[in-house]
């Protein structure tokens, strides 16, 4: 993997993990950060070792929210083009044939609650805060917060994060569907690790079939969602992991998927 001057990337046995690294303004994100991101993304995808990516934070942070001082410089023309970039990270997640995990190890603001919300499954420590911000800067969110948390916990919760712009502990967030799961601190990266050890095990292909039919599904007519279902249960068959998988549980042993 190519090295990076804002984020880590680490990988180990197929699970990647990607830290930000910016723990002296609590890995505020910047243009090169997010630029970064990308290009780390990019280069996960065609790594066919890797089943399962984990994204979490260097120091007491996860990701504190943007840069304001990089914001404040910004004209409309360059916002649009900064909150573009945000979009095409989050989408980058979402569209990433591997799981997401975030690992939310403390402060999750702003633009890091958005990272968070472009994963797959979010778990938190049990001092990880929440929160979205930007009303008090005159802004409201520009990385897709204003409808991928509407869509996760509901329009009513998600105006109120975003109305008040107040943090919430992890408990809170766990209480509404925000995270999966809260851990204390110190169980945090064994936990997600553990989860990801999971997930490796699994079919690869129909991990990232599963992970496609549902989120093109949720925004389809139940109808057309059940029939995309369908398609790829069926298009499953014709792949060397299904056969495997079904010929390893007759054999009554682990299956080997390459």
């Amino acid at each position: 993997m190519k090295r990076y001057e804002n984020i880590r990337i680490e990988i180990n046995d197929h699970s990647a993990v990607m830290t930000f690294c910016r723990p002296n303004v609590l890995n505020a994100l910047n243009t090169p950060t997010v630029t970064e991101a990308l290009d780390a993304v990019r280069e996960i995808e065609q790594n066919t070792s890797v089943r399962v990516l984990l994204v979490t934070g260097a120091g007491k942070a996860f990701i504190a929210g943007a840069d304001i001082k990089e914001m404040y410089e910004k004209t409309p023309e360059s916002a649009r083009t900064y909150s573009e970039l945000g979009h095409r990270l989050m989408r980058a997640f979402q569209d990433l044939r591997q799981p997401v995990i975030a690992v939310v190890n403390g402060y999750c603001l702003g633009g890091g609650l958005e990272v968070a919300l472009g994963c797959d499954i979010r778990i938190a420590s049990e001092q990880a805060q929440f929160g979205l911000p930007e009303t008090i800067l005159g802004i409201i969110p520009g990385w897709g917060a204003t409808q991928r948390a509407a869509r996760l916990i509901g329009p009513a919760f998600a105006k109120e994060l975003i109305f008040t712009g107040r943090h919430i502990t992890a408990q809170r967030a766990f209480e509404i569907g925000l995270v999966n799961r809260v851990v204390p601190a110190e169980a945090l990266m064994p936990v997600a690790m553990e989860m990801a050890r999971v997930i490796c095990q699994q079919s690869p292909a129909a991990v990232a079939a599963a992970k496609r039919v549902v989120n093109q599904g949720i925004d389809m007519p139940l109808t057309e969602a059940c029939q995309l279902e369908i398609d790829t249960f069926a298009n499953l068959f014709n792949l060397p992991d299904r056969a495997e998988g079904m010929k390893a549980f007759i054999e009554k042993r682990k299956p080997n998927f390459s």
